[in-house]
């Protein structure tokens, strides 16, 4: 899938920017990026300025790493069809636009988050799109209030804005809610990926099954944060993906970047109701020296580093061209 917003979405939000000032939208994409690194949460965001300024400084990279999130599921899941979506904290709807990406054939969606500011600028944005997202509900309250369950429940960034210790809770409640696969995406530090990790434990209590990034059901090896103390220095480091994306003009000047792309780094958990494939995943960019390739992967029999000899000339061909994140 293109990390890049498509056309259609590009658009919307071009003409949702329309007469509006520039640097006064920078200056409120900064305040709200400090207001993030303390500890805020999009409630931060109160008026339309704002929400275009979070949606301009933050919806490519949801949406890029929503898409490769999808495409890692659907890589594992391959016969996985979702017809409806619930999009959990779907702020200005990137998760959505991503999911209708991978998924056309998705007919019914469903945006739940409490900002209003965000969720106006989702509607406006989403009569830019497909059917399905042109027609989603786009809904202020709680799960608790909804009567559905969706083939696909998607949650991206949202756990970050509670307590991590709320994250196995709120997991298991977005489990219930789930016909076929849930996902959630978090940021790729040590605390978001303490909260996946929290999830995915309860999840797989509850009688899920990982289809990614892990391999397997069993317990992570990874260590529950840097610099907690282990035997293994490996399990000192957490489990994060990194996704490279393009920037517009208005992004950089959101951002205040000098170059015209971004890696976003992110965390990840997908789960289904059903079995999926098995193998091992890249954990880390792949180590390439003279006598061969080194990789990073996780499987059910844990952490361990694979290499393959320059000189096994098929095994070589075949795997040269697998990089982080990829299954092995």
């Amino acid at each position: 899938m293109n990390p890049a917003l498509p056309a259609a979405l590009a658009a919307a939000l071009d003409a949702a920017l329309t007469g509006v000032a520039r640097k006064p939208l920078a200056a409120a994409a900064r305040k709200l990026s400090e207001g993030y690194r303390q500890g805020q949460t999009s409630r931060a965001v109160v008026s339309p300025e704002d929400a275009c300024a979070y949606a301009v400084a933050r919806m490519p990279a949801t949406y890029a790493a929503c898409c490769a999130v999808f495409s890692r599921l659907m890589e594992a899941m391959p016969d996985l069809a979702p017809r409806t979506l619930l999009d959990v904290g779907a702020g200005t709807g990137a998760a959505s636009w991503a999911a209708v990406t991978a998924w056309p054939q998705m007919e019914s969606l469903t945006m739940l988050d409490h900002n209003p500011a965000l969720r106006a600028l989702a509607r406006k944005l989403a009569q830019a799109g497909p059917p399905g997202l042109a027609s989603a509900e786009i809904l202020g309250g709680d799960l608790a209030l909804l009567d559905m369950k969706a083939g696909l429940v998607v949650a991206s960034y949202v756990l970050a804005e509670l307590p991590e210790e709320k994250a196995a809770s709120v997991a298991a409640e977005l489990w219930r809610w789930t016909d076929a696969a849930l996902v959630l995406v978090e940021p790729g530090t040590p605390q978001g990926f303490a909260r996946i990790r929290a999830a995915r434990a309860a999840l797989i209590a509850a009688g899920a099954h990982v289809a990614a990034p892990c391999t397997h059901d069993n317990e992570c090896p990874m260590a529950r944060s840097v610099g907690e103390s282990r035997s293994d220095q490996n399990q000192s480091d957490w489990c994060h993906f990194s996704q490279r994306l393009p920037r517009s003009r208005d992004h950089m000047l959101m951002k205040g970047a000098s170059v015209p792309f971004e890696d976003e780094r992110y965390a990840y958990v997908a789960v289904t109701r059903e079995p999926a494939a098995r193998g091992a995943r890249i954990l880390a960019p792949v180590l390439e020296t003279k006598p061969g390739l080194t990789f990073k992967l996780c499987d059910e029999t844990g952490l361990r580093a694979q290499f393959v000899a320059a000189r096994d000339k098929d095994e070589y061909r075949r795997v040269r061209k697998r990089g982080w994140g990829d299954l092995f």
